[in-house]
């Protein structure tokens, strides 16, 4: 990517993110709260992986970025699901 394509993201946006970080902080606080039973754990991880994909695309850029970042995050993903996955078959056959 040369020097001359480089997108600049304006003040507004970083503002919505940022109130829209905090309502997400917020119903994450209200969630663990109440009792949802076995779906609390869920709506919970919903909630921060909605909360990481804006601050990935947003605060670190990556959405402009070249495709070998989106290459690694991809694969840095695909590698925390599988550690996941891994523990929580772990955890139910013990």
């Amino acid at each position: 990517m040369s020097v001359n394509n480089k997108h600049h993201i304006g003040y507004g946006t970083y503002i919505i993110v940022w109130l829209a970080l905090l309502a997400f902080t917020t119903i994450t606080v209200t969630v663990a709260g109440i009792s949802l039973g076995r779906y609390t754990l869920f709506i919970a991880l919903t909630i921060a992986a909605i909360k990481s994909a804006l601050v990935i695309n947003v605060f670190m850029h990556i959405k402009f970025d070249e495709p070998i970042f989106k290459a690694f995050l991809g694969i840095s993903g695909a590698t925390l699901l599988v550690i996941f996955l891994l523990t929580f078959v772990d955890f139910l056959y013990r």
